[in-house]
């Protein structure tokens, strides 16, 4: 126990906990956004158990890869298709590819889905059309997709098993405690839901982005060299596919918060003008 309590282990959890807050929020959207499609009644219980299910799952992952690192990381497949897609494949490859896919196909579906309503009031009835225990095994599943981006990246910084799941358990701790307040406020406030739409597709984008490299990171993991390593970068029609930098994913969601912001004020003060003005030649 005493050697857990070294300074080095606690920095690194400090460290892990900002990580696991920096990285979670997009989870923790996600969850709030996706909740709300189960029977109204079970809401707060999907939440819950979802959460909880997805943490306890998030640390056998994290077992499970500190263990298997190697076997992870390791290339198996080579895409050889000249001209078309090219370079390496590994676990991380199709986790990021199917992970970073699912998500831009749900941000634009509920997108497209938002745009098509007439009548606000039937939207909250059909999101509340799924069953609750298939909302929570979806929470679940892209809880593990988003894991991987976080387990990855805790990794890198510490292998110290107890270190590492300490810090995964308080973030599930902190998501339990902000899960219902970021819900009611999208419940309240159903411009944001899109603005939180938006975020999420450009979470699909960068984990779209992760896949192109991650063939290469696990290469280089296993000692080959920056340069032959290299080849193994997907390539799609000739592109290489590069992971978008952390700075601008957050510049990114700054200016759109930024914007949303902007732009509610702007609406309300023309909505009181508009009062005003009636009132007036009333």
């Amino acid at each position: 126990m005493a050697d857990l309590l070294t300074l080095e282990n606690i920095t690194n959890l400090l460290m892990l906990c900002f990580l696991q807050a920096v990285l979670g929020f997009d989870n923790l959207l996600y969850i709030s956004i996706e909740s709300q499609r189960a029977p109204v009644a079970s809401q707060r219980a999907v939440r819950f158990w979802g959460i909880i299910i997805a943490v306890t799952l998030r640390i056998v992952l994290l077992f499970l890869m500190v263990t298997l690192l190697d076997r992870l990381e390791a290339p198996f497949y080579v895409l050889d298709w000249e001209g078309v897609i090219t370079g390496g494949v590994n676990f991380a490859t199709i986790v990021y590819a199917i992970g970073g896919a699912f998500i831009m196909y749900t941000a634009v579906k509920e997108i497209s889905h938002m745009l098509s309503l007439h009548d606000p009031s039937h939207d909250v009835e059909a999101k509340s059309g799924k069953s609750a225990a298939s909302v929570v095994a979806l929470i679940v599943f892209m809880n593990l997709i988003f894991s991987f981006d976080s387990v990855l990246s805790a990794i890198a910084i510490t292998q110290v098993f107890a270190v590492l799941a300490t810090a995964i358990i308080l973030s599930g701790v902190a998501m339990l405690v902000l899960a219902d307040g970021v819900t009611r406020f999208l419940q309240k406030n159903r411009m944001y839901e899109v603005l939180g739409l938006f975020i999420l597709l450009i979470v699909g984008v960068v984990l779209l982005g992760e896949a192109g490299q991650a063939a290469v990171h696990g290469a280089e993991a296993m000692g080959m060299a920056h340069e032959e390593a290299k080849a193994l970068a997907l390539r799609v029609f000739g592109y290489e596919i590069v992971p978008m930098s952390k700075s601008t994913f957050y510049f990114s969601v700054i200016v759109l918060v930024a914007v949303e912001i902007i732009q509610s004020g702007y609406s309300r003060k023309l909505n009181a003008e508009r009062k005003a003005l009636q009132s007036h030649h009333s």
